[in-house]
């Protein structure tokens, strides 16, 4: 990414909507001609000042657009809080998200794809952390009336749970961690524990690096999930920052994709 990419934005709002999760929203002028329809895309947002992970560009963050409202100019990004229990320091993102006030500057970057649960299945599952909240709940509130399967969303909190309107035919499941530092396995244990039901299946899930593996081999080797149905990332890894995770996600997809190969 070049130097001077991006569009440089200005806090127009920002609040806690839970204990743990906190929405800022974005505006000014370098917002004309952001794509609409761009929720549950992502962005970058990009701290020139902060330690390079690499000479040739600026540290940056990965979050969900959790909405754009092109009229109003607005661009909202929630942030999931943590207390660095699982050893991670504070990176440039989660500090600077807890302390946006009105008339910050941030440079972003993007959006970038968007990844939507495949709705053509007889049943659906839908999962994720905290982290993968504001991608999750665009997914749902994008649901068609006669979608029909399963819903799992890890909370820090009770209070941390969103006020979402689901079809008739889904269930939410609410699992509670309130120290997310990775070597909790609630949230695979349920999902596991879901029944299977009949017909076709899509799945979308994010999570924890280590949950993303086991779910992995949850959905494909155990139940053979076509691999085209599903969508499952990792959206952060304990005890370590972005950068590094990025690397070793990049390495377990490697790995994944050779025994594929290989099978």
């Amino acid at each position: 990414m070049a130097e001077a990419e991006g569009r440089n934005l200005k806090v127009i709002e920002a609040w806690n909507l839970t204990p743990n999760m906190r929405r800022v929203v974005l505006g000014g002028n370098e917002l004309e001609g952001f794509p609409e329809g761009s929720a549950s895309g992502y962005i970058k947002l990009i701290f020139p000042d902060a330690p390079r992970p690499r000479p040739d560009r600026p540290a940056m963050r990965t979050f969900t657009v959790r909405a754009f409202d092109a009229e109003q100019n607005r661009l909202t990004v929630d942030f999931a809080l943590h207390d660095d229990t699982d050893g991670t320091t504070s990176g440039p993102a989660a500090v600077w998200a807890g302390n946006a006030k009105v008339g910050d500057d941030i440079l972003i970057a993007g959006p970038g794809k968007i990844k939507w649960i495949d709705t053509s299945s007889d049943w659906l599952l839908l999962a994720g952390d905290m982290t993968a909240l504001p991608a999750l709940l665009c997914n749902l509130e994008a649901l068609p009336a006669d979608a029909k399967g399963e819903v799992v969303m890890e909370l820090t909190s009770p209070e941390d749970a969103p006020a979402v309107s689901l079809p008739d035919g889904m269930t939410l499941h609410l699992i509670l961690n309130p120290h997310p530092d990775g070597t909790s396995t609630d949230f695979v244990d349920h999902i596991r524990s879901l029944t299977w039901r009949n017909g076709s299946v899509s799945v979308w899930a994010a999570c924890e690096f280590k949950s993303m593996q086991q779910l992995r081999t949850y959905f494909r080797n155990e139940r053979g999930v076509d691999r085209t149905k599903i969508y499952l990332s990792s959206y952060w890894k304990a005890g370590v920052a972005e950068d590094e995770h990025k690397k070793i996600k990049g390495e377990d997809a490697a790995r994944q994709k050779a025994l594929e190969a290989a099978s």
